[in-house]
């Protein structure tokens, strides 16, 4: 049988070990993908350090999968062998709960998440159910797409489905792995954007990305900052510090909504008055279904909005991993699975 190299934890807290494995047989509704590139996200930490409950080891981690179709499963119509394909955090869905029969496969009760449930992208071959699999776009760099599986699905899906309209003041907490997108995406989605940060050396950065405004947060209060702009009507929270978020809501304008994508464990005060004068509120959103990953990499192919990366091979995924979680990246860390870079 045919071997592939992988990246793996052999159990919670243990240190990536680089394998040689089987390539996996796709089963029944099941497609295999030749990875040519995976992002190294935050939450591989779920894997990593065992913080996933039921996840089974040894684990290969992974939900920024780029790569090409290389065989199908029984029972799959939908994907042939050679298309460019996407596979992100959603890992698939059963179809057949009250979530899913209302077409809300991301909160599906027996969901999978690619990386976690089964083996992810650190590695050369990769095998996923068919529904969470995604086209990509040929105008797409492969190393600079994988990231857009996670951090430009989230806060892509997460704008669009604000409510805001075309030239809306919407304000962008944090400009790291995900802040970095989101205002891209805001500039190029019609917002008039104001990026937040207590780093002051990013407001060059950020008005390259598209910024109108820069508020930096550890000299200005950034609530009346965002207020002398005529108050936000979205504010999204992308830096995972609970009190950096808290201090910003007093920004919102009227209708205005609080929207956090940073995935922090800690609690976010808000004032009942200032929601219920304003009719203001706060609201989470999480990624999105392989739909949704194919409309962010379609816009994303359209207006050029895409990551700052930095490439590591897969053999040295330990590097990459503690790079990233350590927050010495500028932005995302993605592994280079086939060596083309």
């Amino acid at each position: 049988m045919a071997t592939m190299q992988a990246a793996q934890v052999p159990e919670a807290e243990g240190d990536f070990e680089i394998v040689e494995k089987d390539v996996p047989a796709p089963g029944l509704g099941e497609v295999r993908v030749a990875v040519e590139a995976c992002g190294v996200c935050h939450s591989d930490e779920f894997v990593k350090e065992g913080q996933f409950p039921g996840i089974e080891y040894p684990r290969v981690p992974g939900h920024e999968v780029v790569g090409t179709v290389d065989a199908v499963g029984d029972g799959v119509d939908q994907w042939d062998e050679g298309q460019r394909v996407g596979v992100g955090w959603h890992g698939g869905h059963c179809f057949e709960c009250e979530a899913c029969r209302n077409g809300d496969f991301v909160n599906c009760e027996n969901g999978q998440v690619t990386g976690i449930h089964f083996d992810g992208g650190y590695a050369e071959y990769l095998v996923a159910p068919q529904e969470a699999v995604a086209q990509m776009p040929e105008a797409l760099d492969a190393q600079e797409a994988a990231p857009l599986l996670c951090a430009g699905i989230t806060t892509y899906n997460a704008l669009r489905n604000s409510g805001a309209e075309g030239g809306a003041l919407v304000a962008v907490q944090g400009i790291g792995g995900l802040g970095h997108l989101a205002v891209q995406y805001a500039q190029k989605m019609g917002f008039e954007v104001a990026a937040l940060s207590h780093s002051p050396d990013k407001e060059d950065l950020a008005r390259e990305l598209g910024a109108d405004h820069f508020i930096f947060s550890e000299d200005t209060d950034p609530a009346e900052a965002l207020q002398d702009l005529g108050g936000a009507r979205v504010i999204l929270a992308t830096a995972p510090v609970s009190e950096a978020i808290t201090a910003v809501t007093g920004g919102l304008g009227r209708n205005g909504t609080l929207l956090i994508v940073a995935a922090t464990g800690e609690p976010v005060e808000v004032s009942p008055m200032a929601l219920i004068q304003g009719r203001q509120s706060v609201a989470g959103w999480p990624s999105g279904d392989a739909q949704d990953s194919e409309d962010t990499l379609r816009f994303s192919a359209r207006t050029g909005a895409t990551p700052m990366i930095e490439t590591y091979p897969l053999a040295e995924a330990g590097a990459a991993y503690d790079r990233m979680i350590e927050n010495e990246a500028r932005f995302r860390v993605v592994l280079d699975v086939n060596g083309s870079s």
